[in-house]
């Protein structure tokens, strides 16, 4: 049974699959398991972020229903038990809530998110992938401020796709109906919004890490993050990062 109950904003992460609906996680020399530990890192990484975000915050994960991603689910868990600073740690039960999702494509998925969230009596979503663990909590909170006057907001990656999707007030225009593989699917979302009337906010462009590229871009991300002394962002994905280029060097 559903509440009804308005409760505010919620950040809503979907669990990506490495290879799905035309994009992928293609890293080069980084495959197998080790591709499965980083993407481990990166889900880790966006649950700390959103954790980090005001504690009237809530964080719903989606993944689908399997056996791998129930493994990986309940690895998360403990891990982030043990390693969350003590504050954070009190509102983990409380704020994180698990949900399964049948295999379906991603703009299916996505969709059921959202419809979830609102029919939860969430306010405000945020929506984000599992590729940008480097969206921190300070652009989660950009973005659901400016979801408190705008319909909707879109956080761009330099490809024309999105690293980030928020919707205020209820779910009104059908993302399952676009195609995602679409090198124009910005464009095509956005302008569903404009027909439907909605008004919506743009964030800064930012990227989703699916290429050596932007896997290059992330590691100087993070080391700047650390000049700036943000120890919470991007933190497990630094430390797998290390050990996969430690292992490639002696390769």
């Amino acid at each position: 049974m559903v509440s009804k109950k308005k409760k505010g904003p919620v950040i809503a992460l979907c669990i990506q699959e490495p290879f799905e609906d035309g994009s992928s996680m293609d890293f080069g020399a980084i495959q197998g398991d080790d591709l499965k530990f980083l993407h481990q890192a990166f889900i880790t990484d966006t649950i700390s972020s959103a954790l980090d975000v005001n504690s009237s915050t809530d964080i719903r994960v989606y993944y689908i229903d399997s056996p791998d991603r129930k493994k990986l689910i309940r690895i998360i868990t403990e891990y982030l038990k043990k390693k969350l600073p003590p504050n954070i740690a009190a509102t983990f039960k409380d704020r994180l809530v698990f949900c399964e999702l049948s295999k379906e494509r991603w703009g299916v998925r996505i969709e059921k998110a959202f419809r979830d969230c609102f029919d939860n009596g969430y306010t405000r979503v945020l929506l984000i992938g599992s590729r940008t663990p480097t969206v921190n909590a300070g652009m989660m909170e950009t973005a659901l401020k400016l979801l408190e006057k705008s319909d909707a907001v879109f956080g761009p990656t330099p490809e024309g796709r999105y690293y980030a999707i928020g919707m205020s007030g209820s779910y009104r225009v059908k993302l399952s109906e676009f195609d995602w593989k679409s090198p124009h699917i910005y464009h095509d979302v956005a302008d569903a919004f404009e027909r439907e009337g909605l008004a919506w906010s743009e964030l800064d462009i930012w990227y989703a890490v699916e290429t050596t590229d932007f896997l290059e871009v992330m590691v100087r991300d993070i080391n700047q993050f650390r000049i700036e002394e943000d120890e919470i962002t991007a933190h497990e994905t630094e430390l797998v990062m290390e050990r996969l280029l430690s292992k490639l060097e002696k390769d």
